[in-house]
């Protein structure tokens, strides 16, 4: 039962900033669930794309199609093994970057409201350098293996 009484939302005299402050908080809330959305999504479209086969699709049609006896070179199969999982990898760090941004922004959205209750407020520099350090290192590794795979082919 002391379960459903926290689930009830309490009601504030709308004195001052309370009103305001607390809107505020739930914009906060509404913009690191987006941001956490944001990279489920690019994850999820990322793991999808990488399952069509571009180079059948936007190829020239050939002339001829290989038989259920053509086997791949083994080169290509350790490149392509190779490629799946820096694909996975990514897929999973844009997956976990996402769910820990709306990890995080529940948690402070429902620390603040308890702060804000008491007339206190604590600023946040944790959850911000922490996405901060995160996007950063993912668009660092991405760039790094950008200009890794136009070294090999060059």
């Amino acid at each position: 039962m002391s379960f459903l009484r926290r689930l009830r939302t309490p009601v504030y005299q709308n004195t001052g900033s309370v009103a305001r402050d607390h809107l505020a908080s739930e914009r906060t809330f509404l913009s690191w669930l987006r941001t956490g959305l944001g990279f489920i999504a690019l994850g999820i479209a990322i793991e999808r794309f990488n399952q069509l086969d571009l180079v059948a699709l936007l190829g020239p049609p050939s002339q001829h199609t290989p038989g259920p006896n053509t086997q791949p070179a083994k080169a290509e199969v350790e490149k392509d093994a190779e490629q799946k999982t820096k694909e996975h990898l990514l897929v999973g760090a844009l997956l976990g970057t996402g769910s820990g941004s709306i990890a995080y922004g529940t948690t402070r959205y429902f620390s603040n409201m308890r702060m804000l209750e008491r007339g206190l407020f604590k600023p946040a520099y944790l959850g911000a350098v922490g996405l901060s350090i995160a996007v950063s290192g993912l668009a660092g590794a991405v760039y790094v293996e950008a200009l890794r795979e136009r070294n090999r082919k060059i």
